[in-house]
């Protein structure tokens, strides 16, 4: 344990005799809470209702920030003392109290007390992010605080609190912040056709969001990410939780199984869920849902399982710096790292890692706590898994606990949004994400990428079109293609676009991309993963059919993993149709073979690639064109790419 995070948050000695992985128990996630919640309040406003964080303010402003420090460290605090049955050693409640009364006596004055009023998304929205962090406090601490606070309180936390029942929500899970909202007070006997109305709303949204196997796109294009954990199945779960409602619990309940059949697996042997997706600075807010599994009997995933994956993501995150010496969560990574932050993160915006505290709404007995730790999912056999509902092809391998995401479905567009290479988002245009490696900064070479260059301008990677994917024992698949876009000169070229296959076995990933319509004088280009090259884990990339000799790039700006990275190359001159083939891999293994000899005979006849492996003369076989993709037997794979 990184002494510093130890010794600041008073965490007692490890435990490995039931918790063998992680040496954490119940009363280490105690007094992680407990040193995050005081070393937050020690930057509180006189009267409690602002957490004024130090740092540069969200671009909502110092109020709305204050306002966030207060709501976040509140969610953390409500799962701490409901958790304790209502004990409270360390007097939390009676702060909130005062900092609820004082924020609502004057919603919108611009004082040092008075919380920002909760408008329209575009206008001023981020109140009605932090709205449902405060109704759910309320909810869990109810006969500890609401029920105890005066009537003239009450009634004025309830008008700010309708601020989010009354204006516009963005369009993706923000929707459930007025639905949690209103079910705080519903459950308080405050409910009226307006919060039926604000559930009735969200809830119709999230089924059409609802993707299958457990997934949810965050909003009406194809985002899936950590938000499917830490929002779209937590709060409509946790809701029909709270207020005893078996058949909603029942209905969330059993998509959060299947999701977590999946999702359990993208946690790495270290406890590092996926550097992926955006509001990464949550951290270990990505086990909230497997916390919520265990809590509510909803998982596919044995106790001391579940607790390995929750604890480990945990400790991981307190090991690495997350925690600054000030007892404050950095705005960051493992310590501060701007590229992995938004324009929404302020200060207090990491406290939306308190989600992951639901898992102490397991009292102490609780099976979470009481069976003995087990191996995580990615800590057995290497696995291979596909998602079809996400384009996900998840890989692991256990000698190393390396866990790689390959993303064929991911693109974080709006069906509205145009394809710009201005706006392309490194946490999602990638081929790939790991849980040891970052994405290179948008000004450094993209890590990861299939990029076409023409007249000296390289191509972004923004919409993801799926065309299916798969899995079998042992190996997987998934595909996409994309239209390259350009940040100089004509956006597009008539014709242009690219197809990608990604096979992966073992700790190899084969990487197939067909290059269609490109004009005289085009350039392709593949890069593998970003790694510190004096680091433990290796990037090694190798063409086997239609590639020049590889090279070495620099990325001096580093990723969230590495201060300075490297990436290999590698490059091929096409013009209208090229099928090109490449082997990478990532691995940890300390004697891992490089890539020469992985395959012993590659055929490309038109459109269709053979590939033959060494190790046991199983053969791949991907055809580009019109058709299902299929996938058969253990020894031989055969993907059938649609031009879609």
């Amino acid at each position: 344990m990184n002494a510093s995070a130890g010794d600041l948050f008073g965490l007692p000695p490890e435990d490995r005799t039931s918790s063998s992985y992680t040496g954490y128990t119940r009363a280490h996630w105690e007094a992680a809470a407990d040193g995050l919640l005081e070393a937050a309040w020690k930057w509180a406003t006189p009267g409690g209702a602002r957490l004024d964080l130090p740092g540069p303010p969200s671009h909502s402003g110092v109020r709305s920030d204050g306002l966030e420090g207060y709501a976040r460290t509140f969610l953390a605090a409500g799962f701490r003392v409901a958790g304790a049955g209502g004990k409270d050693p360390n007097g939390l409640l009676e702060r909130y109290a005062d900092g609820l009364d004082a924020g609502t006596r004057t919603p919108g004055r611009d004082d040092a007390e008075s919380w920002p009023l909760i408008l329209d998304h575009h206008v001023q929205g981020q109140p009605m992010v932090e709205s449902a962090s405060v109704a759910l406090g309320l909810r869990l601490t109810r006969p500890w605080l609401w029920d105890r606070l005066p009537s003239d309180v009450q009634d004025r936390a309830e008008q700010w609190l309708r601020g989010a029942l009354r204006h516009v929500p963005a369009g993706n899970n923000w929707y459930l912040f007025p639905y949690t909202v209103a079910g705080f007070l519903e459950s308080v006997g405050r409910g009226d056709a307006e919060t039926a109305r604000a559930r009735e709303r969200a809830s119709e949204l999230l089924e059409r969001w609802y993707r299958g196997g457990g997934w949810y796109a965050d909003g009406d294009g194809r985002a899936f990410d950590h938000y499917n954990g830490w929002a779209l199945h937590l709060y409509p779960l946790l809701d029909a939780h709270l207020a005893g409602d078996e058949r909603e619990s029942a209905h969330h309940g059993a998509r959060l199984r299947e999701h977590l059949e999946s999702f359990s697996l993208m946690f790495g042997g270290d406890g590092a869920p996926l550097h992926f997706g955006r509001s990464l600075t949550y951290r270990f807010a990505a086990s909230a849902g497997v916390g919520l599994g265990a809590v509510t009997g909803h998982t596919p995933l044995a106790p001391g399982v579940s607790r390995r994956v929750v604890s480990g993501s945990l400790r991981y995150f307190l090991e690495r710096g997350a925690v600054g010496s000030d007892g404050l969560l950095t705005l960051g990574w493992h310590g501060p790292h701007a590229a992995t932050l938004q324009s929404y993160s302020g200060p207090a915006s990491p406290y939306w890692a308190s989600k992951a505290f639901v898992a102490l709404l397991a009292p102490d007995g609780h099976p979470l706590w009481a069976s003995p730790e087990e191996a995580g999912p990615s800590e057995g056999p290497d696995r291979v898994l596909s998602v079809p509902a996400a384009g996900f092809l998840v890989q692991s391998t256990g000698a190393d606990g390396v866990v790689r995401l390959h993303n064929h479905g991911s693109d974080h567009v709006r069906p509205d949004e145009g394809e710009s290479a201005a706006d392309e988002d490194p946490h999602y245009a990638r081929l790939a994400y790991s849980t040891v490696t970052g994405p290179t900064s948008a000004e450094n070479t993209a890590d990861n990428h299939l990029s076409v260059i023409v007249g000296g301008a390289r191509s972004a990677r923004r919409r993801i079109r799926p065309l299916g994917s798969g899995h079998g024992d042992g190996w997987g698949w998934a595909a996409s293609w994309h239209l390259p876009v350009f940040p100089a000169g004509p956006s597009t070229v008539p014709g242009l676009r690219v197809e990608s296959v990604t096979v992966a076995r073992g700790r190899h990933e084969l990487r197939v991309h067909r290059v269609l319509g490109a004009p005289d004088g085009a350039r392709a280009e593949l890069t593998g993963w970003a790694t510190d090259p004096d680091g433990p884990v290796r990037s090694l990339l190798r063409g086997v059919h239609g590639w020049e000799a590889p090279e070495e790039v620099r990325a001096p700006q580093g990723t969230a993993f590495a201060r300075w990275a490297t990436v290999p190359r590698l490059g091929a001159e096409v013009t209208g149709t090229a099928v090109l083939v490449a082997l990478a891999s990532l691995t940890a293994a300390p004697e891992a073979a490089l890539l020469d000899g992985v395959v012993d005979r590659v055929e490309v006849a038109g459109d269709t690639v053979i590939v033959r492996w060494a190790e046991d003369g199983a053969r791949t076989r991907i055809a580009f064109g019109p058709g299902a993709a299929t996938a058969t037997a253990t020894a031989t794979a055969t993907v059938t790419v649609d031009h879609g």
